[in-house]
Order: C-alpha cells, then sequence, then structure tokens
C-alpha cells in the first residue's frame, strides 16, 4: 500500500503526459459535458431546494482540490516542498479561491474577477499544462491539476446559467486591476525574493513544451508580449456580452 501511495503521489523521472492526446482532451470534454448539462437543466437546478448544496458541493470539491495540492507535497518530502517555489502567487490558485467563495457568497464581485481570469490566465495552463508533464493519469497530480484547472469554468458558468451572472466593462476594469497587481507581486518574487523563481512564467521558458515557449527569452519583450495577449484576451472574453448588449440596443431602438 505504501509503494502504492507513494507511486501515485510521486512523479515520474521521464514524461508521461504529452499535449493534445487523449489524456488531455478527455479531461476537457467532461468539464464541457458537466457545463452543458447545467445549460440544459438550469431552471430545474435554480428551483431546486438542493440548489446551495450543489454550489456549496462544487465550492467545496474546488477548496479541498487546492488545498490537496499541498498535502500532496508535504506528504511526499521527495517532491521537495520548499514553501518558496509553492508560494500564492497563481493566477489559476486565486482563481480556484476566489471561485469557490463566490459560489459560497454568490458574490458578483467574485465573478467579475474569476470570470476575466480563468478566460485570460487560466487558458495558459489548459492549453499547454506543462506542470504535469511528468505526473500522467496512473498518478494523484494529474487529476488535481484538471479539476482545479477546470472547476473554475464550471463554477462561472454555474453561476451564468442558473443565476444569471454576468460581467460588464467595469467588471473587465477592476479584475485587470487586479491581475495586474498579482503580475507585478509574481516580478517582485522572481527578482527580488526567490532565486530562481518563475511565477505566472514572466521570468524564462519552462523546462517542458508550452504554448509560451514562442515567448522570446528577452525579458522585456517577453513581458510586452504577455500583456497584450492577456489584455487582447481580457477584451475577447467580454465581447460577447458587448455584442448581446450592442444588438438588445438595436432591438429596442428599432421598437
Amino acid at each position: 500500500m505504501k509503494d502504492f501511495l507513494v507511486y501515485f503521489l510521486g512523479e515520474g523521472k521521464e514524461v508521461e503526459f504529452t499535449n493534445f492526446g487523449f489524456s488531455h482532451f478527455a479531461p476537457i470534454l467532461v468539464a464541457v459535458a458537466i457545463i452543458f448539462l447545467i445549460f440544459k437543466f438550469r431552471d430545474k437546478i435554480s428551483a431546486s431546494k438542493h440548489e446551495k448544496i450543489f454550489r456549496y458541493a462544487l465550492a467545496f470539491t474546488m477548496i479541498i482540490c487546492d488545498m490537496s495540492y499541498y498535502w500532496r507535497l508535504v506528504a511526499l518530502p521527495s517532491l521537495g516542498p520548499n514553501p518558496a517555489e509553492h508560494l500564492p502567487i497563481t493566477v489559476c490558485g486565486w482563481a480556484i479561491i476566489f471561485g469557490s467563495f463566490m459560489l459560497i457568497g454568490k458574490s458578483q464581485t467574485l465573478f467579475d474577477i474569476v470570470y476575466f481570469w480563468v478566460f485570460a490566465g487560466t487558458i495558459f495552463a489548459v492549453a499547454t499544462p506543462t506542470v504535469i508533464s511528468y505526473t500522467g493519469p496512473t498518478r494523484f497530480r494529474y487529476y488535481q491539476f484538471w479539476v482545479e484547472h477546470l472547476a473554475g469554468y464550471i463554477a462561472i458558468f454555474y453561476m451564468i446559467f442558473v443565476h444569471k451572472f454576468r460581467p460588464k466593462i467595469f467588471s473587465l476594469i477592476k479584475s485587470y486591476i487586479s491581475f495586474a497587481i498579482l503580475a507585478i507581486v509574481a516580478f517582485i518574487t522572481n527578482n527580488y525574493i526567490v532565486e530562481g523563481a518563475n511565477y505566472l512564467f514572466m521570468a524564462k521558458p519552462e523546462s517542458t513544451p508550452s504554448i509560451l515557449d514562442i515567448l522570446p527569452p528577452n525579458f522585456f519583450l517577453r513581458i510586452l508580449i504577455m500583456a497584450s495577449a492577456v489584455t487582447a484576451l481580457f477584451f475577447l472574453a467580454y465581447l460577447p456580452w458587448y455584442l448581446m448588449d450592442r444588438k438588445s440596443k438595436q432591438q429596442k431602438t428599432a421598437e
């Protein structure tokens, strides 16, 4: 049993996960299916006396999933659980925390932040999950990663479909400012606090394949391109709502 747990909680010495294979797309398709079911049964869920239980269960899952990342590091000292290398300076980590409290309190403010963070930040991790290159489907970290990164999308769409939440232009500004603050913290940590740190992948390319490999190694060009891409994704995430609002105004004018 001990050997199994050491293996299951540990990581391989060679690459076990490859991008764009079955093990990459399978969890994404599961998340899409769950979101579709939420959409299909949104009215029944909204009217159900157990709706709060659904929200709380999802929030609890998100919190436990985030905490289990650190429990795994503590359980296996061989993984090198250096606190300086695992500080809470990640978009995905905060998105899952904010998302859980958003569900519990039905918070519009936290929705505004999480909505843009998952579509402009978490999407990079989902596209090329470089951090699980050495932990394939036979490892705990594989499942922890996917639940942590996809639960944010499920939570967002749950609030949109069931509770009719939506972002506004001020939501974009508020979320962008909070994102910029996190980026500043990451920059200071990478350059002045933790030697060799690479929070938000701002300092250097990762050792395993990532969508960010297309970025130049030059620090200032890297930051400029990353900031431009994130800004574009923020506006792209708001675009469907802008188009719906404009269409609604045009219909009212026509009447």
